[in-house]
């Protein structure tokens, strides 16, 4: 069971952390789907290993992430709509 969640845990931290490297690279920006989905799921993959292995500070930094990456679709589909309503 221990693996299972290292897996789950590790997985959420390769989507996190490779966003951010994305990011850097200048390969995604910080308002694309890309990036919020990837740190959304990052985020709960880490947040689920997080349940068998509790850690307080982290449990709640990756509750303001999911917060985070929720606004940061809902301004790009937002967005999105917005545009499709500017060139009608």
């Amino acid at each position: 069971m221990d693996l299972l969640f290292d897996i789950i845990g590790m997985s959420g931290t390769f989507l996190v952390v490779g966003c951010f490297f994305l990011l850097q690279l200048k390969k995604i920006t910080p308002t694309s789907l890309t990036y919020n989905l990837m740190n959304l799921i990052g985020a709960i993959l880490l947040l689920i290993s997080l349940c068998y292995n509790f850690n307080l500070a982290s449990f709640v930094i990756e509750l303001f992430w999911i917060a985070a990456s929720l606004i940061g679709l809902v301004n790009y589909w937002r967005s999105d709509k917005n545009a499709v309503v500017s060139a009608s």
